[in-house]
């Protein structure tokens, strides 16, 4: 169904142009809902990856310590976390075209003093950010500092660092 979206808003803006009697020369094409809409594909995408890949370690991994949860995030479209031994790792939408992955820890024996810096409490990954670029042809391609990305690599790679991470 979402293969024929395109064609669905082709034909929703011919409806329109004809019952307006005026020319539009973005006919069909807009941008930033496209944007929107794929940021958020990308996110759930993502997010089923990052479910399957999760189940498969729990699966495999003998304790039922340590085992990895994701948690979608209240009051968004499709933003998710893994969570394991107080480590976060946070995917969210940033913006039309971005996507934002941070990396954090509360500690459990921070005890906070006066005039401490709350920094000391959270340690936080710097956030990477994963962005849309336009291809040839009105294409999508997902990049990180400007190199292409692909899925499958991108989970293995944080899902790598999470474990690492969260098992200190």
């Amino acid at each position: 169904m979402e293969k024929i979206s395109w064609i669905k808003e082709l034909v929703k803006a011919e409806q329109q142009m004809e019952e307006s009697g005026l020319i539009d020369m973005s006919f069909g094409f807009d941008a930033d809902k496209i944007l929107v809409g794929e940021t958020i594909q990308f996110l759930l995408a993502l997010k089923t990856e990052f479910v399957d890949s999760s189940s498969a370690f729990n699966e495999l991994k003998p304790s039922a310590l340590g085992r990895i949860k994701i948690y979608g995030i209240a009051k968004t479209h499709a933003d998710f976390m893994l969570f394991r031994n107080g480590f976060k790792m946070i995917f969210s939408l940033k913006g039309p075209g971005q996507i934002s992955v941070r990396f954090n820890f509360i500690g459990t024996n921070y005890i906070p003093t006066p005039g401490a810096a709350e920094a000391q409490a959270t340690n936080v990954m710097d956030e990477h950010v994963v962005e849309a670029k336009w291809g040839a042809f009105g294409e999508l391609i997902w990049t990180y500092q400007n190199q292409p990305v692909k899925l499958e690599y991108m989970v293995r790679h944080y899902l790598t660092l999470f474990i690492k991470e969260s098992s200190k």
